[in-house]
C-alpha cells in the first residue's frame, strides 16, 4: 500500500503543526509524505526561528491521497491567496482525505470546503470559521468522513487527528503501534490546556505573549 501524503508549509506556519503528524504518519510503511509549498527551498517558521525544506511545488502534486494543512500566522495570507485556494479545491476533489491542524481549517474555509460543515481551529481564531462559513467548535478534531474532510484544533491536536486517520487509512493496531513509536503517552505537569481549564491569568498571559510574537 502506498499513500501519498503532501504537508504544505508556507512563511509562518506552526512547526508542530505539521511535524506532530509528520511524526505519526511516516512510522507506517508505504506513506510518502512530501512537504510542498509555493516554490522549493526552505520556509521559516512563525517565529522565525526555524526553517524547513520544501521540496516540491502545490503544482508538482496535484492529485495527492492525503492532504494534512498545517496552521500559523501565515495562513491569514493564504486565504486570500488564489494559487493556494485552487489548489485545495482541485486536490480535494480527488483526495482519500483532506485534513488541517490548528488554523489550517481556514484555509480549506476559504477555498469553500466547508460551507455549513462543522469544524474545528485554534481557540483564538473560531471566529473566522463563521466568516468563511463554517460551524465552529471548540471539540479537538472534527470528523466528516463522508465528505472527506477532518479538521484539528490548536497545535497538538494534530497528532490525535494523524492517530486517527492512520486508524482509518489502516487499522487501529497501526494507530497504537504509531503511537507506541513516538511514545506519546501525555502526562502534562499542569492542566491549563484549554480555555475551558485555564484561569483568567493564563488567557491574559497568552494574549501578551502573542503580541510579541507578531
Amino acid at each position: 500500500m502506498k499513500i501519498e501524503i503532501v504537508i504544505p508549509l508556507f512563511p509562518q506556519f506552526t512547526a508542530l503543526d505539521g511535524i506532530g503528524p509528520y511524526e505519526v504518519l511516516q512510522r507506517i510503511p508505504g506513506f510518502d509524505i512530501t512537504f510542498i509549498g509555493h516554490e522549493r527551498g526552505v520556509v521559516r517558521s512563525d517565529n522565525g526561528m526555524l526553517g524547513i525544506e520544501v521540496d516540491a511545488t502545490f503544482e508538482q502534486h496535484p492529485d495527492p491521497d492525503i492532504i494534512v494543512f498545517p496552521g500559523g500566522h501565515g495562513t491569514r495570507a493564504l486565504m486570500d491567496d488564489r494559487r493556494v485556494l485552487d489548489w485545495v479545491r482541485n486536490a480535494h476533489e480527488t483526495t482519500t482525505f483532506t485534513t488541517s491542524v490548528c488554523t489550517g481549517s481556514l484555509v480549506l474555509a476559504a477555498a469553500g470546503l466547508l460551507d455549513g460543515l462543522t469544524a474545528t481551529t485554534h481557540w483564538g481564531a473560531l471566529d473566522v470559521l463563521t466568516e468563511h462559513g463554517a460551524i465552529p467548535t471548540g471539540d479537538r478534531v472534527v470528523e466528516h468522513l463522508d465528505r472527506r474532510i477532518i479538521t484539528a484544533a490548536g497545535v497538538s491536536s494534530g497528532i490525535d487527528m494523524a492517530l486517527r486517520l492512520v486508524e482509518i487509512l489502516v487499522d487501529r493496531t497501526a494507530a497504537e503501534a504509531s503511537q507506541l513509536m513516538i511514545e506519546y503517552d501525555p502526562q502534562p505537569p499542569f492542566d491549563s490546556g484549554s480555555t475551558s481549564k485555564a484561569s483568567e491569568a493564563v488567557v491574559t498571559r497568552v494574549i501578551e505573549y502573542a503580541q510579541h510574537r507578531h
